[in-house]
């Protein structure tokens, strides 16, 4: 749970078996499809202006959860605070990113590993983090604030360690952790959160540990259509849609951010800033 109040700053977060809490129902995991308006009202839901969610009484964590978490993120019917969403968005994501994933996890992987423990933060679904654990290190834990994404990826990975918790705010030891990645993460955070979750990556991290981040392109964002058509093919203008279509709030905050700057202010040494289209990926050091 999110309870950095009474969780002893030097040990672990406790264990929580996510696979089988007992989770409260959404208003979208209620809705029965078959029935036409029911149907209607989940369309109209993903193609309405974007509004805060409804966090169902009893949610683990609702308490310590900040506001900016608490919208629809990526055009989902109450964000990612619903069993039936969420599952849908952990299948759906791989598919939307066209296997893209997979060779940006790979690259993820060739930074950091090998490394004896390794923190996956905003893991949703856990493939980043099973993917480090199945390459071959010694202990991988996966931290996002949404306990049903964390029910998904514990019943998907149930070898991966799943916690609780908020980038800005991770509730682990100083110098735990010889490696750290963050996937798609810090362009969902505004820029004084990001900042934090450098800062907080780097507490985490062992001197010399690695820190491995992959983010949106900016490229995608930044460049016509036509030029994506002629650089990347089909896929340039169809990424450039997803990205626009997507509901993102502070995407375009992170691409202002000078993301060198902001990790060596961090502590870190930047070893590669690199673009691999749609993603951007940037490779560091702790000092």
């Amino acid at each position: 749970m999110i309870d950095s109040a009474v969780h002893n700053p030097n040990a672990d977060p406790p264990a929580v078996r996510w696979a089988t809490t007992e989770l409260p129902t959404a208003w979208p995991d209620r809705l029965r499809p078959w029935l036409p308006w029911e149907l209607a009202r989940l369309v109209w839901s993903f193609l309405r202006r974007r509004r805060p969610v409804e966090l169902p009484a009893g949610v683990p964590g609702a308490e310590q959860l900040p506001k900016y978490l608490l919208q629809e993120f990526h055009n989902l019917p109450n964000g990612n605070w619903s069993r039936s969403i969420t599952k849908g968005y952990v299948h759906g994501f791989e598919r939307m990113m066209l296997g893209h994933m997979r060779a940006a996890r790979q690259r993820i992987a060739a930074h950091l590993l090998p490394a004896d423990s390794v923190l996956d933060v905003g893991t949703a679904g856990g493939s980043t983090a099973a993917d480090l654990l199945r390459r071959g290190a010694g202990e991988v834990w996966g931290l996002d604030p949404s306990p049903y994404l964390l029910q998904h990826a514990a019943r998907q990975h149930p070898d991966v360690r799943f916690v609780q918790g908020v980038a800005e705010r991770l509730p682990f030891p100083d110098a735990r952790f010889a490696a750290v990645a963050a996937c798609f993460l810090l362009h969902e955070l505004p820029p004084t959160f990001a900042r934090q979750a450098l800062r907080e990556f780097h507490r985490v991290l062992r001197p010399g540990g690695r820190l491995a981040i992959c983010e949106p392109s900016p490229t995608q964002l930044r460049v016509s259509a036509w030029r994506l058509w002629r650089r990347f093919g089909w896929r340039g203008p169809y990424y450039r849609w997803l990205a626009r279509r997507v509901h993102e709030p502070f995407v375009q905050a992170w691409h202002a951010l000078d993301a060198g700057a902001e990790l060596r202010a961090a502590g870190f040494t930047v070893v590669a800033d690199e673009e691999q289209f749609p993603s951007r990926h940037l490779q560091a050091i702790a000092i």
